[in-house]
């Protein structure tokens, strides 16, 4: 049966495509915020190495390290496809990947196949991300609806945040009544298996979603361009193509340098240190699990709380720049100062600080939602959304976390959370100034009009 292009979608449709975004979002965190809460133990017991030792530090650079290259590459790969093959196709793929990469996962016997399996969520994760933003953007045209729904849709990633503490948290409590993988009852192996969650729905509604709108209505008439990488570094999207990925590489900077790096600072905190000294080896390592779960819990609350602040000024503030101010220059003296102190000292403030670091940090990456499909035309979304999230974001940013770790290393004390901080206070810095350059969306709407793009009518 041939689509019927001239339509737009009933309101039953739009609201599926947005559940399924949603899902998407949110297990797309759960996927990548599982790595912190169960690399300790998984390198234990994959490895055979104990924190703080160079082993250890080196396998933690590894992992954080090349799933995001790897997703970086074939995640530009899958936005390229998405502006030529369609939104909708290009994203079920990607969940798909990323949901049974994660199942596999948690079977693995050596920590190499647990670096390949992360590999293939991480490309699964990169590619969703920008198919899920165009497909949102094509299918709601008005402009103030189109910021609710991808500024909402997106919060459900900080819910993600939250679904992977819970479901660490029950498999460090539940897993010796849990059917045994691999020889034992590991709690790691529990939650990783559990991101197959989002394939489940998926598999059932696939066949009632549209394809967006306007991709294929262009693709239908022959009038659709052939996305280019070439076209990103034009006279026209030059300046937004370079700051777009040099800020979104600060905010994952933010993040997977510092905020990602908490769980393993915890254990480290003399209140929990002394709570842990007179506890058994299987003991300790339940009760330092169970604290950075919690601290980890707090931090995806004040995530959730900045997408949703992000979501609701995103429809009231006209200028994009002051937009991203509002989270980005408190968190210029924040988030630093929390792992300069708190991380170190004081597990209480800690848990305010991560709190409100979670809030300036996280709202940035809904802020890159809402942004990104605005500065490019149709048939270049796709692909310049990638550039930006996984050049920028995936692979310059995550790679922040690996120097964390060499820091880490090079530090007299030996502290992350030193490490932390300094890496915190630079991307900060870096994202303050080149906000002073970042293009407003009216310019390239102007640039979009004047390549006679199509806007479709809801």
């Amino acid at each position: 049966m041939n689509q019927d292009f001239t339509s737009p979608p009933s309101a039953i449709v739009k609201w599926t495509v947005c559940v399924i975004a949603a899902i998407g979002f949110a297990f797309d965190i759960y996927e990548l915020l599982m790595l912190p809460l169960i690399l300790r133990p998984a390198l234990s017991e994959l490895a055979g190495v104990a924190p703080g030792t160079p082993e250890f530090e080196y396998w933690r650079g590894i992992l954080f390290f090349v799933p995001a290259m790897v997703g970086g590459v074939f995640g530009l790969l899958g936005g390229y496809l998405t502006d030529l093959w369609g939104r909708r196709r290009v994203l079920v793929i990607s969940i798909l990947l990323y949901a049974f990469s994660a199942l596999a996962s948690g079977f693995v016997q050596s920590v190499e196949w647990l670096l390949f399996f992360r590999c293939t969520t991480f490309i699964g994760v990169c590619v969703e991300f920008v198919a899920a933003v165009a497909w949102l953007a094509e299918l709601f045209p008005q402009p103030k609806q189109r910021e609710a729904v991808l500024g909402y849709t997106q919060a459900f990633s900080s819910i993600g945040g939250l679904l992977v503490t819970a479901a660490n948290y029950l498999a460090v409590q539940y897993a010796s009544q849990l059917p045994e993988i691999a020889g034992g009852h590991e709690a790691w192996r529990y939650t990783v298996i559990s991101g197959v969650i989002p394939a489940i729905p998926l598999i059932v509604i696939r066949p009632f979603l549209p394809e967006s709108p306007a991709w294929a209505q262009q693709k239908a008439a022959g009038t659709l361009k052939r996305p280019s990488l070439a076209e990103l570094f034009s006279p026209t999207y030059r300046r937004t193509t370079v700051v777009t990925t040099l800020m979104f590489a600060c905010s994952y900077g933010a993040a997977f340098g510092a905020l990602q790096q908490t769980p393993s600072i915890v254990p480290s905190l003399p209140e929990v240190r002394a709570q842990t000294e007179k506890l058994s080896v299987p003991e300790k390592k339940r009760f330092e699990q169970q604290v950075a779960a919690t601290v980890n819990g707090y931090q995806e609350l004040g995530g959730l709380a900045g997408r949703f602040a992000l979501a609701t000024l995103a429809i009231v503030i006209v200028s994009r720049r002051w937009l991203f101010r509002i989270f980005q220059w408190p968190g210029l003296v924040i988030v630093p100062l929390l792992y300069f102190y708190p991380a170190r000292e004081d597990l209480s403030m800690l848990k305010v600080g991560i709190f409100v670091a979670g809030l300036l940090t996280v709202a940035q990456f809904s802020f890159w939602g809402n942004y990104l499909p605005r500065v490019y035309p149709l048939h270049l979304r796709g692909t310049g959304e990638s550039f930006a999230a996984n050049i920028g974001g995936r692979m310059i940013g995550t790679s922040f976390a690996a120097l964390t770790a060499y820091l880490a290393t090079q530090l007299p004390s030996g502290e992350t959370a030193v490490a932390a901080g300094i890496v915190a206070l630079l991307v900060y810095a870096v994202g303050a100034v080149l906000s002073f350059f970042l293009p407003e969306p009216e310019l390239a709407a102007e640039t979009a009009a004047e390549l006679n793009e199509p806007s479709v009518s809801d």
